[in-house]
């Protein structure tokens, strides 16, 4: 599986790709199988664990076919950083241009692993998500009913082999043009769009 990423593009800078990650988590996980990709939508939490890139963890319901079948071949998690649509009107030729989208992805490629101790990918999962919230809930709930909850699930560990980011920001126009765009989006009103323009001004 690889992604068409010309190389005005490619962003490698790690700490870029893993601000993605943190601040968009709900990913679209690919693992090929026969022919079909099974495909599953997941929120994954970053981990250190000293390598190069870092793993991914997170979880399945346990009917979930994709559990069994991801040992198999290599997966990818897709995460969606901000997007934006960008109208040939904001550039200063515009009738020499088409319309496009300015977008960010990052795709984390390696093998699932089983997690035996579930619980703590549900603790970490549930402590990234409920912290800061006046009211955090926890997964304190009373047995049998936590025990039942847990078996309930699929936890697995993904350890990084490769981490790709794809930062498309306007960096093949001009930098008038990518001025422009950045301001237009900023005018758009959105959080989308002004996000996406925060990422451009960042990236120029």
């Amino acid at each position: 599986m690889s992604l068409y990423n010309p190389s005005h593009f490619v962003n490698a800078d790690r700490t870029a790709m893993l601000a993605i990650i943190r601040d968009h988590p709900f990913a679209t996980l690919v693992t090929p199988h026969e022919g079909d990709p099974t495909i599953s939508h997941v929120p994954l939490l970053h981990v250190e664990d000293g390598s190069e890139h870092g793993a991914l963890i997170g979880h399945f319901a346990r009917a979930n076919p994709h559990g069994p079948r991801a040992a198999a071949a290599d997966s990818i998690a897709v995460f969606h950083g901000p997007h934006a649509y960008v109208s040939p009107s904001w550039y200063e030729q515009p009738d020499r241009m088409v319309p496009t989208w300015n977008y960010i992805v990052v795709h984390a490629q390696g093998t699932l692993e089983p997690v035996a101790d579930a619980a703590a990918v549900l603790d970490a999962l549930v402590e990234r998500f409920e912290s800061g919230r006046a009211r955090p809930w926890r997964f304190a709930m009373a047995e049998p009913q936590r025990s039942a909850m847990i078996k309930a699930i699929t936890a697995f560990r993904m350890p990084i082999r490769t981490l790709t980011g794809k930062f498309k920001l306007s960096q093949n126009r001009s930098a008038a043009d990518q001025g422009r765009v950045a301001l237009a989006l900023r005018q758009e009103g959105y959080a989308e769009a002004t996000a996406t323009a925060e990422w451009m001004d960042r990236d120029r």
